[in-house]
C-alpha cells in the first residue's frame, strides 16, 4: 500500500509540476521546511545516492541501463543535484535532464522502477514517509525530460 501511495502522489505531481525545462534550478517546486536537515544534510544525501546508485546498478531491471556508468561520478551528482532541491547549500552544474537523457531510452517503465528503488533506498535509510513524498515532489517536473521513449 506504501508503494501505491508513493507512486500515486509521484504521478499526481507529475500532472501537476512537469515542465519543460531541464536543469535543476528550472524546476520551481518549493521544498518542504526542513527536507534537507531530514535527508541528513549532504553527508546524508550522500551516503543515500551511494546506496541508491549501488542499488540501481544490482536492479536486474535496470542493471544494463547502468552497466557503463561510473557509479561514485553518478552518486555524486545526484547528491548535488538533490541537495540544491531540498533547500540544501548545494548548486548542481551538471548536464541538464533533457540533453543527458536524450540516448537512453528510458521507459515509463525503467522510470518508475528507479523510483521504486529510491523509495526501497529511502526506507533502508529509515527517511520518513512523508520526508520521501516531499522528495519525490521535488524530483516529479523531470520525468518529461528523463522519459525518452513514449
Amino acid at each position: 500500500m506504501k508503494k501505491f501511495l508513493a507512486c500515486a502522489a509521484l504521478a499526481l505531481c507529475f500532472g501537476q509540476h512537469a515542465l519543460a525545462q531541464s536543469d535543476a534550478s528550472a524546476y520551481p517546486v518549493t521544498p518542504a521546511p526542513g527536507l534537507y536537515a531530514a535527508l541528513g544534510e549532504e553527508a546524508g544525501l550522500h551516503r543515500l545516492m551511494d546506496d541508491f546508485v549501488k542499488n540501481l546498478a544490482a536492479d536486474p531491471r535496470l542493471a544494463a541501463q547502468f552497466k557503463d556508468t561510473t557509479l561514485n561520478q553518478l552518486a555524486g551528482q545526484l547528491t548535488i543535484q538533490i541537495c540544491q532541491l531540498a533547500g540544501g547549500p548545494c548548486l548542481y552544474k551538471g548536464p541538464d535532464m533533457k540533453s543527458l537523457h536524450a540516448d537512453m531510452n528510458v521507459t515509463r517503465a525503467k522510470f518508475n522502477a528507479l523510483v521504486e528503488v529510491l523509495q526501497t533506498t529511502m526506507d533502508a535509510h529509515s527517511i520518513p514517509f512523508t520526508r520521501q513524498n516531499q522528495l519525490l515532489a521535488l524530483l516529479a517536473p523531470m520525468h518529461r525530460d528523463v522519459i525518452t521513449v513514449h
